[in-house]
């Protein structure tokens, strides 16, 4: 009997084991999940690519709000209550996030996208909490490091899992995205009100904290936003625009305000001592760090294509390799944090991703090819894997009491935030900054004038013209022709800066890959073309027509000089006709008779000329394929610069994390062992 009880015992404890680490994994995939959909969501719902952003900014900002709010009410009410909230929260706003597909468009899209990240934010952090404080000391690594492998696939996974879901379902049926959540939700839902225990701090009956948890709540908003518009490549200029300032100056103005609040509070949303421990204080430094080490990753699809030359979206099934690695290096790292600490652990996780990057730097971008990308993107998710969450989770809750671990885990997610919300905009910076080299050096490459083809009738009119003019009558005579020089080739060069191109082309440039590069510089160069053929058309059929007039008129003018002539038929031999007069006199018929073929060959050429210039731009475009591999090669090199900047400025971050660590105490036995 006992036996069988212990058993049961065991199920019941896997099941909740299994409630908490389907719950992270479903919020934490989502955090990528949306990545290779966004463009096609906002080009369903008519939005454009700067408001399409905001699907993906609007869950960072209330994300990061939620945090600490619902890590505060756990401890309070409970975590049963507070997480199963959060997860219905979740599945609620997953639900409308695939209903705006069909109903209310993109604004219920971002209402839904709110309700998600205020659910998000609670789920990650109460789980952790759970994890560390119901498993003995001993086997707190162990359970941390399961948290954080689960956390780091789902993580890494999310992009690959929205690729999946695309290729399965179809790009236009992108709410399936969302609606995968539901049934999950209902699942955990349903289990956890029956099998979820209420784990809280009965002994705190002291009033919320709601003036500081408003008052965080405006702060946070107001400093990521901030940083999320502030342009670090174009610092002085960002800095001052309205959309910056504002709300840096107001997060500034807020500190001493929560300060105050905080220090009135009988249980404060927000430890201020967090601040003043400097085990916690390097503990919250390195999350920030770490957030911006998994930032990226969010650029490894994309880099992966461009190495590989793979269409977009496909780029997101690369990130497994990541994953793996990650998903493996994670359940290690807690078993060896139970044996040798955290400080040791993270610091072999820093030094990893370093040599994960480097690798990217000096390797896979001088020599892309699918060994050195998975090799690089191993190496970087198993450094991942030592890093993300585990090892910090741990410090964070060696360094606080456990009645506040939900408060410490919530405050340890927040300063993450910081990390994952300013790291895209430097890298996001990078990658523009080599984008915006693109035209420039693909015009180095291109052929920058179009030779016309010759013209019909050319020849004709160039004999028709050279008779005429050995008539003697003809000689000195003012011929307007038009000038055939503007029709040998035509100026093509893609490095102006003055052609102003429609959204719609910016667009399509601002989105090309490798393997679409090639058709989209072709349908730059036909816009171009198109948009300048117009008015040279115009001129030169102006400058035929002036010519064809004045033949005309001269045509004209013979006819009225020959009918104002006496009839001189019959009359050779006759005394005072010469045979000079009679010459004379068939040269003006026979120039009257060039002058009119001229003229009808003239207006055959004037109609003919449009399709010269469709002829010039078709032989331009075979030029284009010719050179398609160096335009690929050329894209594909100035883009991987901006990667390089990004592994770079990654490289950098691991080392400073890495001696940042250094200044961390841990408990005697860590120290021994380090």
């Amino acid at each position: 009997m006992t036996e069988k009880k212990e058993n049961k015992e065991n199920k019941g404890y896997v099941l909740v084991m299994v409630l908490y680490l389907v719950g992270i994994f479903m919020g934490a995939i989502d955090t990528g999940i949306v990545t290779p959909a966004r463009t096609v969501i906002q080009g369903q719902l008519g939005v454009s690519a700067q408001a399409g952003m905001w699907m993906v900014t609007i869950y960072t900002l209330s994300y990061a709000a939620s945090v600490p709010i619902m890590g505060k009410l756990a401890d309070r009410l409970g975590r049963k209550y507070i997480y199963l909230i959060c997860i219905f929260l979740f599945g609620l706003g997953s639900f409308l996030c695939g209903l705006s597909s069909s109903v209310a468009g993109f604004p219920l899209l971002i209402i839904a996208r709110v309700i998600q990240a205020i659910g998000g934010g609670g789920i990650v952090p109460i789980a952790t909490a759970e994890f560390g404080t119901t498993f003995p000391p001993e086997k707190r690594g162990m359970a941390l490091g399961m948290v954080g492998g689960v956390y780091g696939v789902a993580n890494v996974f999310g992009s690959s899992a929205g690729s999946a879901i695309l290729d399965i379902c179809g790009v236009e049926n992108w709410k399936y995205i969302f609606f995968i959540n539901v049934p999950i939700t209902i699942f955990i839902v349903i289990c956890g009100v029956f099998k979820l225990s209420n784990n809280r701090d009965d002994s705190n009956n002291k009033k919320i904290d709601l003036a500081g948890i408003v008052t965080l709540t405006v702060m946070i908003l107001s400093l990521l936003y901030g940083l999320k518009n502030l342009d670090f490549f174009d610092f002085t200029s960002s800095i001052a625009s309205v959309e910056v300032y504002p709300f840096l100056i107001l997060f500034v103005v807020l500190i001493p305000v929560f300060v105050f609040a905080e220090k009135r509070a009988e249980d404060p949303v927000l430890n201020l001592k967090y601040f003043t421990n400097k085990n916690i204080l390097v503990t919250l430094i390195l999350s920030t760090f770490s957030g911006v080490i998994m930032m990226g990753v969010i650029f490894v699809p994309q880099f992966s294509e461009n190495c590989l030359k793979l269409a977009t979206g496909s780029g997101g099934y690369l990130v497994i390799i990541l994953g793996v690695f990650s998903g493996f290096g994670a359940p290690i790292s807690g078993k060896l944090i139970d044996k040798h600490g955290p400080k040791a652990i993270l610091a072999f996780g820093f030094l990893g991703s370093a040599v994960g990057t480097l690798f990217m730097l000096l390797v896979t971008i001088n020599h892309p090819s699918l060994v050195t990308v998975m090799i690089g993107l191993a190496l970087i998710g198993l450094g991942m894997g030592f890093t993300m969450g585990t090892p910090v989770n741990y410090m964070m809750l060696d360094n606080t009491d456990p009645a506040e671990s939900n408060s410490a885990l919530a405050a340890l997610s927040l300063v993450r935030s910081l990390g994952t919300a300013v790291a895209p905009a430097i890298m996001v910076g990078f990658v523009a900054a080599a984008g915006g080299q693109v035209q420039t050096n693909l015009a180095a490459i291109l052929p920058t004038d179009i030779e016309m083809p010759a013209l019909p009738y050319e020849k004709e009119v160039a004999a028709s013209m050279e008779e005429l003019q050995s008539y003697s009558m003809f000689a000195d005579m003012d011929m307007k022709m038009p000038d055939m020089s503007d029709m040998a080739s035509m100026d093509m060069n893609m490095s102006q800066k003055d052609v102003q191109l429609p959204d719609e082309m910016v667009t399509m440039l601002s989105s090309s890959d490798v393997t679409t590069i090639v058709d989209d510089t072709k349908t730059l160069v036909t816009y171009m073309f198109e948009t300048a053929t117009p008015s040279v058309v115009e001129e030169i059929q102006a400058g035929m027509d002036e010519g064809i007039e004045g033949i005309n008129s001269g045509i004209l003018e013979i006819k009225n000089m020959v009918d104002s002539m006496p009839d001189m038929s019959g009359m050779q031999g006759t005394p005072g006709i010469t045979e000079s007069d009679m010459s004379s006199i068939v040269q003006i018929k026979d120039a009257v008779v060039t002058m009119e073929t001229l003229s009808t060959q003239l207006q055959g050429m004037r109609d003919e000329i449009p399709e010269v210039f469709d002829k010039a731009l078709e032989n331009y475009l075979l030029e284009i394929d010719n050179c398609s591999d160096d335009i690929e090669l050329c894209f594909q090199t100035t883009l991987n610069q901006g990667f390089a900047n990004i592994y770079k400025f990654t490289t950098i971050t691991s080392v400073l994390a890495t001696i940042i660590l250094m200044f961390y105490k841990g408990k005697k036995k860590e120290q021994e062992e380090m």
